[in-house]
C-alpha cells in the first residue's frame, strides 16, 4: 500500500478536539502543557471548552488545529501506520514537518506562534476577507479576479473550487463579477484577514526572523509543499517554501493529483475534521481518505 499523511488547516477546528486524546494518554496532556507553555495560554482549554467564536481566532485556531495533529501522527506512527509522503493545508504544512522529521515539535509549534499571531495583526492592519467560487474555469477565475484593488486566488482546492482572497470591497465586486458572468456559487467567507494574498506581507518580516532562527533537517519522507504542489526534501528549499506560502496560492488540487502520479491511493487526514477527505472525493474520486480525528478512529485503523 502507498499512502500519505494530510494535515488539515484553519477551518476544520471545533470545539472539544483533541479532548480525547488528552483523556486517555500521558503522551498527549504533556504535548499541550509544552504547547501552552510555549504559547503563554491555556491551548486545552480554548481547544476543549472553546467558545467557538474564540477558538475561530487565527491566533488560537492554527496553534490549536497544530498540536491536535501532532497527536494523531504519533498514535498512528505508534500503531506502525506509517506514510509515503506528506501534505498540510495551509498551516497543515507545518505539522507535516514534523511527521517528516524537518522540524521539532516545539521548533515548529515557534514558528505557528509567530506566523499566527503576525497574520492576525496584519489581518486587523489591513482589512481583507476571502470568498468561495464554485463552478469557475481559469479564464472565469481570471475575470473575477480582475477588479479595482487586490483579488487574487488563494487556495486552489479541488477542480472548480477556488477560494480568492484580497481587500473587502473587492472581494465583494468579484463576488459580484462572479454572478453576473453565471458562476454557479459565489459566498464570502468567515475569515480574519486575506490569506494567501499581497494583504499578508506585514506578516512576513516576523516569520522570516523566527524561521532563521530555527534548524530545519532535511525529510525522511517528500513534503509535497503548497507552494510548488511538489516533492521537496531539501531543508533550504522547504524552509523558503513555507516563507513564501505567507503570500502565494495553496495548490492543494495539484498536490493530491501529483501524490496520485506517484502512485498514492491511501490518505489519512491527520487532524480535526473531513475537509480534506471531502476534496479528495471530488479531485481524486478513486482513492480512500482515512478519518483520523478521535481516539476511535485510530482504534478502528488497527484492522484496516
Amino acid at each position: 500500500m502507498h499512502n500519505a499523511f494530510l494535515f488539515p488547516g484553519q477551518g476544520s477546528q471545533y470545539v472539544g478536539m483533541g479532548e480525547d486524546f488528552y483523556n486517555n494518554s500521558n503522551y498527549a496532556q504533556d504535548i499541550y502543557k509544552t504547547a501552552s507553555d510555549i504559547l503563554g495560554f491555556n491551548l486545552q482549554e480554548f481547544s476543549f471548552n472553546g467558545p467557538e467564536e474564540t477558538l475561530k481566532e487565527t491566533q488560537y485556531t492554527q496553534p490549536a488545529i497544530f498540536v491536535h495533529s501532532i497527536i494523531v501522527d504519533k498514535f498512528l506512527k505508534e500503531k506502525d501506520i506509517r506514510a509515503n509522503a506528506v501534505a498540510g493545508h495551509s498551516l497543515g504544512e507545518f505539522s507535516a514537518l514534523v511527521s517528516a522529521d524537518v522540524l521539532s515539535f516545539e521548533s515548529a509549534l515557534e514558528i505557528v506562534k509567530v506566523r499566527s499571531s503576525e497574520m492576525a495583526q496584519a489581518g486587523k492592519n489591513a482589512p481583507g476577507t476571502m470568498a468561495a467560487i464554485l463552478g469557475a474555469d481559469d479564464d472565469q477565475l481570471k475575470i473575477i479576479c480582475k477588479q479595482d484593488g487586490v483579488v487574487v486566488p488563494a487556495n486552489i482546492n479541488a477542480p472548480g473550487q477556488v477560494v480568492i482572497s484580497g481587500e473587502i470591497k473587492a472581494i465583494k465586486n468579484a463576488i459580484i463579477t462572479a454572478k453576473e458572468i453565471g458562476i454557479r456559487r459565489a459566498l464570502a467567507l468567515n475569515v480574519s484577514g486575506a490569506f494567501h494574498s499581497p494583504l499578508m506581507t506585514p506578516a512576513r518580516q516576523p516569520l522570516l526572523d523566527v524561521i532563521d532562527s530555527i534548524e530545519f533537517n532535511n525529510a525522511k519522507i517528500p513534503v509535497y509543499q503548497n507552494v510548488s504542489a511538489s516533492p521537496v526534501t531539501n531543508a533550504t528549499a522547504i524552509r523558503d517554501n513555507i516563507l513564501n506560502q505567507l503570500e502565494n496560492p495553496v495548490l492543494w488540487c495539484d498536490t493530491i493529483l501529483n501524490l496520485k502520479q506517484m502512485g498514492i491511493t491511501d490518505f489519512y487526514e491527520v487532524g480535526p475534521g473531513k475537509v480534506l477527505k471531502g476534496l479528495n472525493r471530488q479531485i481524486f474520486p478513486e482513492s480512500t481518505t482515512i478519518t483520523c480525528d478521535k481516539l476511535e478512529h485510530l482504534d478502528a485503523c488497527e484492522v484496516l
